[in-house]
């Protein structure tokens, strides 16, 4: 099984696969634009065993068009709280020196250790997510 862990920023992310043994069989920094999205779902796709299951992903948000375009398809994706990441993080290491390459590589472990400890986002209809991304995206531009 392989594990996919993903350190959410506001323009760039990180990207980590580990296998069973926590092994990491790549890293990618991507944008977050649709360029990066491409790189992120043919990394996938690359290290994809069968597609009734796909790599499971941890990312550090519930929101946003990266988590919609990874919630199409049959893909589980866990929404870990920044919080509880940070307490993972301190069990790989020492410094708590924070690391986007790094806290991608702890989303990764935290799957692969503890995914039964974790609820992945429930399934919502088309409808729903759309409603989601206009609700965010209209939030976003006040705020702007």
């Amino acid at each position: 099984m392989i594990y996919c862990g993903i350190d959410w920023a506001e323009r760039t992310h990180d990207v980590a696969l580990v296998d069973d043994t926590g092994q990491l069989l790549a890293k990618r920094h991507i944008t977050d634009d649709a360029a990066g999205y491409r790189s992120l779902m043919d990394l996938l796709a690359e290290y994809d065993d069968t597609e009734e299951t796909p790599i499971p992903v941890a990312i550090e948000t519930s929101r946003g068009l990266l988590v919609a375009m990874l919630r199409a398809g049959k893909r589980k994706v866990f929404a870990i709280n920044p919080m509880a990441a940070a307490r993972y993080r301190d069990r790989h290491a020492v410094s708590r020196k924070k690391s986007d390459p790094g806290d991608a590589l702890v989303l990764a472990n935290i799957l692969r250790t503890d995914m039964h400890a974790h609820r992945p986002l429930p399934n919502d209809s088309d409808l729903a997510r759309a409603i989601a991304v206009l609700a965010r995206a209209q939030q976003d531009a006040v705020w702007n």
